[in-house]
């Protein structure tokens, strides 16, 4: 009977010194690797966990930034500057990073022009000028706040910032408010030749091309090209 089942004994015995053979490799492997395996599923882990709130950080301030332009908004409709230039300050200085900050500041920069504030004005838009994230908001900025200084005869300081990069859909407007500072300063041939830039960029069925046409008109400049 026993020889019957010794070779099943041996086929069983052979699996089994195999099985520890691949138990001793396996221990080996570990003692030479397991500290580095350990550390890197470790770091994998921290480095998901840092990411994952990260983003839920992200996601809390871009709520709670949300929450703070409505009163911005609400505020500037209530004509309520206390309170507006208290929420401005405060999504400035909590919610900076979230694109509701630019969009915040330009509506109080706006509401503060319309109650004669314009420190208050060119405060703001200097903030989305220094920090603003998006080329966009930052363009519109720039172009607000020259003409902000426009009004205060600040000429060169208005130009300065004209001066550099712009996304190209704003280039019409830039140019205009370029025209509008030179002809200030009694640069003639200048202005004339910013507001030719502003006509050409200008799309034929906007509005704005009849005034800038009358600035042309008033410096001597060539007619518009029908369009």
């Amino acid at each position: 009977m026993r020889d019957k089942f010794t070779p099943i004994i041996k086929i069983i015995m052979a699996y089994d010194h195999e099985e520890q053979e691949q138990l001793a490799t396996l221990k080996a492997w570990w003692n030479n690797y397991g500290n580095l395996v350990t550390w890197l599923v470790t770091a994998v882990l921290v480095a998901f966990a840092a990411w994952s709130g990260w983003k839920y950080y992200q996601r809390d301030q871009t709520s709670k930034g949300a929450m703070l332009y409505e009163e911005i908004v609400k505020a500037a409709e209530a004509k309520d500057q206390t309170k507006l230039a208290r929420a401005a300050q405060d999504i400035k200085e909590k919610f900076g990073s979230t694109p509701y900050a630019q969009m915040g500041l330009l509506t109080a920069a706006k509401a503060a022009f319309d109650a004669n504030d314009v420190k208050s004005a060119k405060d703001h838009l200097q903030w989305i000028v220094d920090h603003g994230r998006t080329d966009e908001f930052k363009a519109i900025s720039r172009i607000r706040l020259a003409g902000l200084l426009l009004d205060e005869k600040a000429y060169d300081e208005g130009l300065k910032l004209l001066s550099g990069e712009f996304p190209e859909q704003f280039a019409a407007l830039v140019a205009d408010r370029r025209g509008d500072l030179l002809f200030a300063q009694n640069k003639l041939d200048e202005a004339r030749k910013a507001f030719k830039t502003a006509l050409e960029k200008t799309e034929i069925k906007n509005p704005a091309r009849q005034l800038i046409q009358l600035k042309l008109d008033a410096l001597g400049g060539s007619a518009a090209a029908a369009g």
